[in-house]
């Protein structure tokens, strides 16, 4: 079987990959820290944040099978670390995502409380 791309190519795959996940991670992670705990743009933030997670597992899936059919290194490689970085690493933080807006929306409701009372 021919490999997908070359070896230049895959350099390529890896550089501006790697670079593409750790600016979108920088980007969100700035989002979270400074939107969440404010409880603005939920649905931004959580959108962007699944839709990274999912093309994080997709990209890994296409690593494993890039992997199993036999595809050279430069190939495999940069496909499960960019999609194994995307999914584990924000995957885990999804949680925490969701549970700092709750935290914002509860403060909304007990400042409306206090207001009344």
């Amino acid at each position: 079987m021919a490999a997908w791309w070359s070896s230049e190519v895959g350099m390529y795959v890896g550089a501006i990959g790697g670079s593409a996940v750790g600016l979108l991670g920088g980007v969100l992670g700035t989002m979270m820290g400074v939107l969440a705990p404010r409880g603005k743009a939920k649905g931004l933030v959580l959108g962007l944040h699944t839709g990274l997670v999912v093309l994080g597992v997709c990209t890994s899936i296409t690593g494993i099978v890039a992997l199993s059919i036999g595809q050279p290194y430069h190939v495999y490689y940069p496909l499960l670390l960019g999609g194994g970085i995307l999914a584990i690493v924000l995957g885990s933080l999804l949680p925490v995502v969701r549970m700092r807006y709750r935290q914002a929306e509860q403060r909304k409701l007990d400042a409306g409380l206090f207001k009344q009372g």
